[in-house]
């Protein structure tokens, strides 16, 4: 009788061992009702997009979860897709990869929805901004970059792989007030669709210098195409040998990006606490810790409660950052505001049918415009 009970014991042993390891956290996984879905804001190629997908990819490798599709709904600087997943409420299969930008893009904007009435799950990383140039830029250190910038702040463009609002668009605005440029004299060229849209532009010539994370410009840093000047944060980057902060160039500016995961409203605890073992069981697996190391991404995983109070403090902070640069009202072309005319973009495709989101979900878009703060 002892012999069945311990044998019994082990065989219960090995089916809770089966469910909350290799068969994943999700049950239904791989069916037409278990398939997860990532919503990413932006266009392939930008760090949402990479960052989705390296989380959809991981969570398939580790066997957590199977079937993880990532889409894209781009538009008025992450908030369609902000918009959209406040109205799928309930939908505990579905998930928002957002971050510092979507924040800001709602302040900018003055949407009516804000990542205060998601579900947090996770924050997964953080990253440092870079100053990039072309390598046959004519500026050597941050140093000359910032004094001829300084000297005729008309004449040189910054492009960003983020909406007005995003990150790579709040840092040069905090960077120009730090050496003495007034914000509202910086020529800003906004590429929504992040490094996809970014890259090009800056190899062309079309902007002087690009503010983003390194992640999506590494290989072609790696190939000598691509220079960095300086980094944003306090110290320097592995994966930038010899490359100085900010601080060390002599600019007292620390400033970092984040990504992590929201849900919409009022999906059950029950698949609110599945997120969290699921991008638990990620954050702990050596595929995630090598591919941290492969975007340069800096490890800054916190969940359910604490990522809630930390998006509460990051949106108060934002929004003060927001006012402080008047980046929420900008005049726009034809008597339109630029928040006018991307929040009716944001209510417009919040609006659509499921259908006509699926369709637009699995087509490639492009960003919708390229515009200059200036």
């Amino acid at each position: 009788m002892r012999g069945r009970s311990r044998a019994l014991s082990g065989t219960l042993a090995l089916l809770v061992s089966l469910v909350a390891g290799g068969c994943g956290v999700w049950p239904g996984a791989g069916g037409s009702d278990g398939d997860l879905r990532v919503l990413v804001p932006n266009t392939a190629g930008g760090g949402y997009d990479t960052t989705a997908r390296t989380v959809a990819q991981v969570l398939e490798e580790t066997g957590t979860a199977s079937d993880v599709q990532v889409f894209n709904l781009p538009g008025a600087g992450g908030t369609v897709g902000l918009q959209r997943t406040v109205n799928e409420r309930g939908n505990g299969r579905l998930a928002l990869q957002m971050g510092l930008g979507v924040l800001g893009a709602s302040h900018v904007l003055r949407t009516r929805v804000t990542v205060r009435q998601t579900t947090p799950i996770a924050r997964l990383i953080e990253e440092p901004e870079a100053v990039v140039v072309r390598d046959d830029s004519p500026y050597r250190t941050v140093g000359e970059l910032v004094a001829a910038w300084k000297e005729s702040p008309r004449r040189v463009t910054v492009g960003g792989g983020s909406s007005l609002g995003g990150p790579d668009h709040l840092f040069p605005m905090e960077l120009a007030g730090t050496v003495g440029i007034a914000p509202r004299r910086v020529r800003y060229v906004a590429y929504d669709g992040g490094g996809g849209d970014l890259l090009p532009a800056l190899l062309d010539g079309r902007v002087d210098f690009a503010t983003s994370g390194i992640g999506e410009f590494l290989g072609q840093i790696q190939a000598g195409q691509l220079r960095v000047l300086a980094v944003s944060g306090d110290r320097p980057m592995a994966a930038l040998p010899g490359v100085p902060t900010l601080q060390a160039s002599g600019i007292d500016l620390v400033f970092h990006n984040w990504r992590g995961i929201v849900a919409p409203p009022g999906i059950s605890p029950a698949d609110r606490e599945r997120w969290i073992r699921a991008l638990t069981a990620l954050h702990t697996s050596r595929q995630w810790k090598a591919e941290l190391t492969r975007h340069g991404w800096t490890d800054a995983f916190i969940t359910g409660d604490s990522f809630a109070a930390y998006l509460t403090r990051q949106d108060a902070v934002v929004a003060g950052l927001v006012a402080r640069l008047g980046l929420d009202r900008r005049p726009g072309r034809g008597g339109q505001t630029e928040r006018t005319r991307w929040t009716n973009s944001a209510r417009s495709a919040a609006d659509a049918s499921p259908r006509d989101v699926a369709k637009l979900s699995t087509s490639r878009i492009r960003a919708p415009y390229a515009s200059v703060w200036s």
